[in-house]
């Protein structure tokens, strides 16, 4: 059974930065693509950036020049750089690696971002 492992989360001012990680039990290469996706209470999971076996990387709108995702190769991690954080950024975050119709998730980290 593939694991995802989160962590990183916490409390941070606004304007500060985050670095979130995903630990994957398996070769990250075995998927198409590793995402991070967020959702706040009472809505919906969001996408937020991900990264393809090939190296392609796209992002949200509303992340776009503040958050880097990136990976390692050797130690099956993917990360999600956070910065400039603001408050609308407080969220759980999810790791989601995904192979043809299979999708798994992780437990998610959350993120408050908050003075």
């Amino acid at each position: 059974q593939v694991q995802l492992v989160e962590s990183g989360g916490t409390l941070v001012q606004p304007g500060g930065s985050l670095s979130l990680s995903c630990a994957v039990s398996e070769n990250i290469f075995n998927f198409n693509a590793i995402s991070w996706y967020r959702q706040s209470p009472g809505e919906e999971r969001d996408f937020v950036a991900a990264i393809n076996v090939g190296g392609k990387i796209q992002y949200a709108d509303s992340v776009k020049g503040r958050f880097t995702i990136s990976r390692d190769n050797a130690k099956n991690t993917v990360y999600l750089q956070m910065n400039s954080l603001k408050p609308e950024d407080t969220a759980a975050y999810y790791c989601n690696a995904n192979i043809l119709t299979r999708q798994y998730w992780g437990q998610g980290t959350h993120v408050t971002v908050s003075s």
